[in-house]
């Protein structure tokens, strides 16, 4: 069922709707890339819509590192009344790498077409940043006096993984942290699934996530003249290897937070994969199930450790062998299981000592955050009253996000917005996309949800 913030909109979108649209063009127009981009202006035009909206300045604070002036964060506050820790409201401004010539559409212009934004950070992550600057533009409109101090932050590098020394939250919890100091932070990496006859069938909230880590292979050689092949080819060696680590899959295991997902999803999810993931519940695991549901990719992100290639380059002329090939393996391991085994895993794989493999940038492991009533209520409130009859369903969230960081500070963080969408968006890829419905829908629940999480008032009764 859609909610009835999206017919609303097919039919005439509201003054809220109009201002968020309006700013996430503006964000999406920023191009905030790693190679071409610069975060800090477009953290500059959000604070200046800010104190255009009544923030004086102390409350509305850029934090820009000595070391990268164009990887600057957006840190704003609304003043509550104390009586319970701050709400924090985390959104990233960074976005990956889009080409231009790859692309149908330019992917630093917003483009609507057919009931879709286009553009890149359309999804990940420029939609929860407008969201979160327009709620606190409203709030301020409504002399909104919460319960607690709600922290608006803004960040740069989360892209960037664990290579990055200017990661905003990172930096921002070591030298700063009282700026973003909060007992519970909401954040991206949970939404929903909308089936491919339009149903919405499940809303989601991350609790927990994998474990980010790349791993870099490489293999020199001496070279020689290219009409001399020589059987002893780097290329060719990082190219076995490769195929070998596309080959090999890791071993599935559950944690008690993936037995309750496939166990609340298997309930929702009709025919065979449905019967597959209550067999895959059984212990041991049904052997067959387990196949199948492996072949799925987004299951399979569930089920166990991933690597994958991604980057890949070698030689240094076209009429050279090859002296140097080197490749880029990204791995999600799944929460508890050590980075040690996973590159020894690697390595057992390649079987190839000509191969060298090193960790690139710093892992960072996290504890789950617990489902506890604070969050699960309203959370479960608010989705019923919006989408009736849609269950919510705990998931491990098989990318990366900041919020490892904040949960090991001691800030529960939890990935929901209300913005429910198809499988396929184009997330890190070409052509990004998200449904308009889905924006205006994940602004009325994240409006609704930050009411409940900051004035006492039930999550049913925090409606527009």
């Amino acid at each position: 069922m859609v909610g009835a913030v999206a017919t609303a909109h097919a039919q005439t979108p509201t003054p809220d709707q109009q201002r968020l649209r309006e700013i996430y063009q503006q964000l999406v127009e920023f191009n905030t890339t790693e190679s071409s981009g610069n975060v800090t202006q477009a953290a500059q035009a959000m604070a200046a819509r800010l104190k255009a909206a009544g923030f004086p300045d102390q409350d509305v604070r850029l934090v820009i590192p000595s070391g990268s002036p164009k990887k600057g964060n957006l840190i704003a506050r609304i003043h509550g009344t104390g009586a319970q820790r701050p709400l924090l409201l985390l959104a990233h401004l960074d976005v990956v790498e889009a080409k231009r010539e790859d692309w149908t559409r330019d992917p630093f212009k917003l483009v609507e077409e057919n009931g879709y934004f286009y553009g890149r950070g359309v999804a990940d992550d420029k939609s929860m940043a407008a969201i979160f600057l327009e709620q606190f533009v409203r709030l301020k409109r409504e002399n909104y006096r919460p319960n607690r101090d709600i922290i608006l932050a803004l960040t740069a590098d989360e892209e960037q993984g664990g290579l990055s020394e200017f990661n905003g939250v990172e930096n921002l919890l070591q030298s700063n942290k009282e700026l973003i100091n909060a007992e519970i932070a909401i954040n991206e990496g949970g939404g929903g699934r909308i089936g491919e006859n339009g149903k919405y069938e499940r809303i989601t909230i991350q609790f927990s996530e994998k474990v980010y880590q790349d791993f870099r292979l490489q293999i020199t050689n001496p070279g020689g003249h290219s009409s001399i092949p020589q059987p002893d080819n780097a290329i060719y060696h990082l190219s076995d290897a490769l195929a070998k680590i596309g080959r090999f899959q890791f071993p599935a295991k559950l944690s008690q937070g993936t037995r309750t997902y496939f166990d609340r999803v298997s309930r929702i999810t009709p025919g065979q994969v449905g019967a597959d993931m209550k067999a895959i519940l059984s212990d041991p695991p049904d052997a067959q199930a387990l196949e199948r549901l492996s072949a799925v990719p987004d299951i399979n992100a569930q089920l166990r450790t991933t690597c994958v290639a991604t980057m890949m380059d070698g030689g240094h002329a076209p009429n050279a062998l090859p002296q140097r090939a080197r490749a880029n393996v990204n791995c999600r391991i799944l929460p508890g299981e050590p980075v040690q085994d996973v590159e020894k895993t690697l390595a057992r794989v390649i079987a190839d000592d000509k191969i060298a493999i090193a960790p690139v940038g710093h892992e960072v492991s996290s504890p789950p955050a617990p489902l506890s009533d604070d969050i699960m209520k309203p959370v479960e409130a608010i989705a019923a009253a919006m989408w009736p009859g849609v269950a919510v369903i705990p998931v491990m969230s098989a990318g990366g996000t900041d919020g490892r960081f904040l949960l090991n500070a001691g800030i529960r963080t939890y990935g929901v917005s209300g913005m429910v969408s198809p499988v396929v968006n184009g997330t890190h890829g070409l052509n990004e996309r998200m449904r308009v419905a889905s924006l205006y829908e994940g602004q009325e629940f994240l409006y609704r949800l930050t009411k409940a999480l900051s004035s006492g008032v039930p999550a049913a009764a925090t409606k527009q």
